[in-house]
């Protein structure tokens, strides 16, 4: 298993967290569309991680995409690891926060801007910061 800069139990982080986001960030869940708090969230910050608070996304890469999670077209450099997802018939990429491994969402190449990039990022694993 691969070793991060931040580790904790299994107990420790449900601790931490509290049931839902325990269940996205530690279990790789995900929130229903629509519904996290971030969705249309447009201030100037930073997006942190919700289980180590490492910084994620700056908010001008957020954009609105309709999909029902926030949505970014690029991350802060280093602080996303990269995994493949075979999960439910599909391959897909998943995203971890690379400072504790915690799930955050999946990132698709279907992105509107330049980058081409969408990061789909469940509310519950992220936090904000101005």
């Amino acid at each position: 298993m691969k070793k991060y800069p931040v580790e904790k139990t299994e107990a420790e982080w449900k601790e931490l967290l509290g049931e839902e986001q325990y269940r996205v960030l530690r279990q790789k869940g995900t929130e229903r569309p629509h519904t996290g708090k971030y969705n249309l969230h447009f201030e100037d910050g930073t997006y942190k991680c919700g289980a180590c608070n490492a910084a994620l996304f700056e908010s001008d890469s957020k954009f609105e995409s309709s999909c029902g999670w926030p949505s970014f077209d690029e991350a802060i450099d280093g602080a996303i690891e990269y995994v493949k997802d075979t999960t439910f018939g599909m391959v897909r990429t998943e995203i971890l926060c690379s400072n504790c491994g915690s799930h955050l969402g999946h990132v698709f190449d279907d992105g509107p801007t330049e980058t081409g990039q969408r990061f789909c990022v469940n509310s519950a694993s992220i936090d904000f910061k101005n």
